[in-house]
Protein backbone atom coordinates (compact mmCIF):
# COMPACT_ATOMS: atom_id res chain seq x y z
CA UNK A 1 0.00 0.00 0.00
CA UNK A 2 1.47 3.34 -0.97
CA UNK A 3 0.76 6.25 1.38
CA UNK A 4 -0.08 9.67 0.48
CA UNK A 5 2.56 12.48 1.51
CA UNK A 6 -0.66 13.77 3.90
CA UNK A 7 -0.70 10.34 5.69
CA UNK A 8 3.02 10.02 5.75
CA UNK A 9 2.59 14.15 7.41
CA UNK A 10 0.53 13.07 9.79
CA UNK A 11 2.18 9.87 11.05
CA UNK A 12 5.37 12.06 11.53
CA UNK A 13 3.85 14.51 13.61
CA UNK A 14 2.42 12.17 15.86
CA UNK A 15 5.47 10.28 16.39
CA UNK A 16 7.08 13.13 17.42
CA UNK A 17 4.06 14.40 19.63
CA UNK A 18 4.22 11.34 21.20
CA UNK A 19 8.18 10.98 22.00
CA UNK A 20 7.63 14.62 23.43
CA UNK A 21 5.87 12.46 26.30
CA UNK A 22 8.24 10.22 26.60
CA UNK A 23 11.65 10.90 28.87
CA UNK A 24 14.38 12.71 26.84
CA UNK A 25 12.16 12.71 23.62
CA UNK A 26 12.35 8.46 23.66
CA UNK A 27 15.06 6.08 23.09
CA UNK A 28 15.54 4.37 19.45
CA UNK A 29 13.91 1.43 20.57
CA UNK A 30 10.33 3.32 21.56
CA UNK A 31 10.50 5.36 18.40
CA UNK A 32 10.46 2.31 16.26
CA UNK A 33 7.81 0.97 18.55
CA UNK A 34 5.63 3.84 18.12
CA UNK A 35 6.67 3.90 13.94
CA UNK A 36 5.32 0.64 13.46
CA UNK A 37 1.93 0.73 15.36
CA UNK A 38 1.39 3.98 13.52
CA UNK A 39 2.41 2.31 9.94
CA UNK A 40 0.63 -0.58 10.97
CA UNK A 41 -2.74 1.50 11.76
CA UNK A 42 -2.45 3.46 8.17
CA UNK A 43 -2.00 0.49 6.43
CA UNK A 44 -5.11 -0.48 7.69
CA UNK A 45 -7.04 2.72 7.10
CA UNK A 46 -6.47 4.54 10.13
CA UNK A 47 -5.17 7.82 8.93
CA UNK A 48 -6.43 10.88 10.89
CA UNK A 49 -4.54 12.44 13.48
CA UNK A 50 -6.84 10.83 16.35
CA UNK A 51 -6.97 7.58 14.85
CA UNK A 52 -3.01 7.80 14.63
CA UNK A 53 -2.71 9.38 18.29
CA UNK A 54 -4.89 6.28 19.69
CA UNK A 55 -2.45 4.03 17.66
CA UNK A 56 0.87 5.24 18.78
CA UNK A 57 -0.78 5.35 22.33
CA UNK A 58 -0.92 1.74 22.01
CA UNK A 59 2.50 1.17 21.92
CA UNK A 60 2.78 1.15 25.46
CA UNK A 61 1.40 -1.15 27.43
CA UNK A 62 1.88 1.37 31.16
CA UNK A 63 1.74 4.53 29.54
CA UNK A 64 2.39 5.25 33.62
CA UNK A 65 6.30 5.49 31.78
CA UNK A 66 4.98 9.00 29.64
CA UNK A 67 5.81 12.34 30.88
CA UNK A 68 2.49 14.52 32.56
CA UNK A 69 2.04 17.96 31.17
Amino acid sequence: MTLSDRVKSNMEIVLEETCQELPNGGDHQSRKLIAEQLLAAAEAGNTTLDELRAAALRAFPNPAKMKRQ
